[in-house]
């Protein structure tokens, strides 16, 4: 089947068009917050401030903006560079659909968290909460790599950012779950979201692009650039938007625990399931990760370390075999082509994070946190609460953020579906050429032309 990649005018007009509506909302709705609106200096000298201009909210929280958005614009989008032909694709989309995303981020989650009195009031927090937003277009993003066009990537950040902030609202405010590191919200939400989308997506003749579904020695190593950006920098994603103090403080520390326990069980798994012990730089990639993953919802909560490396241990287990058994038996038996494999990275362990934090919150207790402390970790307001119905609404949570996922999913592929949006066709799968001017060795290398008005010639 011959497929229209020519982007010609629909890129361009689909880039415009929702740049210009961001400068229009902008320009409506969004103001400056206290700390970063000019009258910041009358309200310091009212209140007293005694630390000055350090006491501002941009001191506490932008150095782990700066670790948050190396991960969603480094961390992302070299991970998925392992593909041979893709590595275009993979960087460039990934910063394309992550700088509209957190646009549209900032202004959804502003309506819903931050809107007073007719306007959305920005600040540091706001941009760590919109990378946020995007971490899960991201994960999503995975489960098609190198089968969609650069117009359906933006039509499905709209979307699935919209649906996120809807999840997020549910979760955090309505439900008053805890997920400081987003097990729920971002990870479980966002890969089955992508793995939903892909299965609508379905292939079925995309064996005809199969050579280019892999790795080569290079991309391979570009890839673990992404692993070591995400990895050193996952302590502050899990505890950036946590409360100052003892709460940030052992939200970093669980998940540098959970972390470096997940290496050593990944690596384990992988050469013990090789027949002559050799190690799958797939499982090194993305497995290692998945600790930091599934130590998210309870991260600033009384895990203990040995919480923590125990999480990590079972994570690094849980993806490796996913990654070795699962992923094929979900593409032959139930027809999901998850390219990065998002359902063992971010899917599984953020179902084992959901399930850690709800347990850790009913096991909550004063004589662990001590009552005030107990108050402040869990927001407690009033003589209704207890652990045990803290723990029951944090389990709901990931049943809610399964049914978003989901039902915006099946959503999401149907609209994506549709032949208007320069998808490229089976055989043109996983490489850069249908969409990118690359070097002539490259070129030449294509399987079929990349003029999409010819059919595919036989290889």
């Amino acid at each position: 089947m011959a497929w229209n990649t020519d982007l010609r005018w629909r890129l361009p007009l689909t880039c415009l068009l929702l740049q210009v509506a961001m400068v229009v909302l902008f320009g409506v709705f969004v103001r400056y917050d206290h700390d970063s609106d000019a009258h910041w200096i009358e309200r310091k000298g009212s209140r007293n401030v005694s630390g000055g201009d350090m006491d501002n909210e941009f001191y506490y929280r932008y150095p782990s903006f700066q670790d948050v958005h190396v991960m969603i614009f480094v961390g992302f989008g070299f991970l998925m560079t392992f593909l041979k032909r893709y590595g275009y694709g993979s960087v460039g989309f990934n910063f394309l659909l992550a700088a509209f995303g957190i646009q549209w981020a900032v202004l959804m989650q502003g309506w819903f968290h931050s809107f007073h009195n007719g306007y959305i009031l920005v600040g540091v927090e706001n941009l760590i909460n919109a990378d946020f937003c995007v971490g899960s277009v991201c994960v999503a993003f995975g489960a098609i790599l190198g089968k969609v066009s650069p117009i359906q990537l933006l039509i499905m950040t709209l979307f699935q950012v919209t649906v996120f902030s809807v999840n997020e609202f549910i979760l955090l405010s309505l439900l008053q779950v805890k997920d400081a590191g987003g097990s729920m919200t971002i990870h479980t939400f966002g890969a089955y979201f992508g793995l939903t989308v892909t299965w609508i997506l379905y292939r079925p003749n995309l064996s005809q692009s199969k050579e280019r579904d892999g790795p080569v020695y290079h991309s391979d190593l570009f890839a673990m650039i992404g692993t070591l950006f995400l990895w050193m920098y996952w302590p502050s994603f899990n505890s950036a938007v946590s409360n100052h103090g003892d709460a940030q403080h052992r939200a970093a520390i669980n998940t540098y625990c959970s972390l470096a326990a997940c290496v050593l069980t990944s690596v384990a798994l992988s050469s013990a399931l090789h027949k002559k012990g050799k190690l799958d730089m797939v499982h090194i990639q993305n497995a290692t990760l998945a600790g930091g993953v599934a130590v998210g919802t309870a991260a600033e909560m009384m895990l203990m370390p040995y919480g923590s490396l125990i999480v990590g241990f079972i994570c690094g287990i849980v993806s490796t075999l996913g990654f070795v058994y699962l992923t094929p038996f979900l593409e032959s038996r139930l027809r999901i082509q998850d390219t990065c494999g998002i359902h063992n990275l971010h899917g599984m362990p953020g179902i084992i994070g959901g399930i850690v934090g709800a347990v850790t919150a009913a096991c909550a207790t004063t004589s662990v946190y001590g009552r005030e402390g107990l108050a402040h970790a869990f927001d407690i307001e009033g003589s209704n609460w207890s652990a045990s119905t803290q723990g029951g609404f944090q389990a709901a949570g990931i049943f809610v953020s399964l049914a978003m996922a989901l039902g915006g999913g099946v959503i999401m592929g149907c609209i994506l579906k549709l032949p208007i949006w320069g998808q490229p066709a089976d055989e043109n799968c996983f490489e850069d050429a249908v969409y990118w001017e690359v070097p002539e060795e490259h070129k030449n290398e294509a399987l079929h032309p990349e003029d999409s008005t010819l059919k595919p010639s036989e290889p």
